[in-house]
């Protein structure tokens, strides 16, 4: 991805993470009725044993709107019909999310513009309040 670095690579054990699964929503007539195909898959970020001190504030930061109050970030794959397929798609997902909570940003060069972009800006302002004073009325003095 442009602007991006490095990416750091660690493992998540799977004794860490915990599933859940329910039923699907939407259409899908008798088998989305009786099938718990809908996988959530959580994942514990503060109490993980995986994760150095270092990469957990990196995670609890970055995902902080994707995070509970409990350090447990949660991720749904309910869209395919088997279980298992929507359980690999989850855990997936979650890979992707860390991966790209974890990556390195190259850090901002700010910018000025350049003088003819401000000269060009102030031309423009002042022909439109140019045309709004001709819109005045005017008052006539005897």
């Amino acid at each position: 991805m442009p602007g991006h670095l490095a990416t750091v690579e660690f493992a998540i054990p799977e004794g860490e993470l915990r599933f859940r699964a329910s039923r699907s929503s939407g259409p899908g007539g008798q088998h989305v009725n009786k099938s718990s195909t809908r996988v959530e898959v959580l994942w514990n970020v503060r109490a993980s044993r995986s994760l150095s001190p270092e990469l957990r504030g990196k995670i609890l930061e970055r995902l902080a709107g994707r995070i509970d109050r409990n350090g447990v970030i949660r991720v749904v794959a309910s869209s395919r019909r088997s279980q298992l397929e929507n359980r690999q798609a989850a855990i997936r997902r979650l890979q992707s999310l860390i991966q790209q909570a974890l990556r390195e940003m190259k850090p901002r060069v700010p910018t000025a513009p350049p003088e003819r972009a401000k000269q060009a800006r102030i031309e423009t302002k002042r022909k439109r309040a140019e045309i709004k004073r001709f819109r005045r009325k005017v008052i006539e003095e005897e």
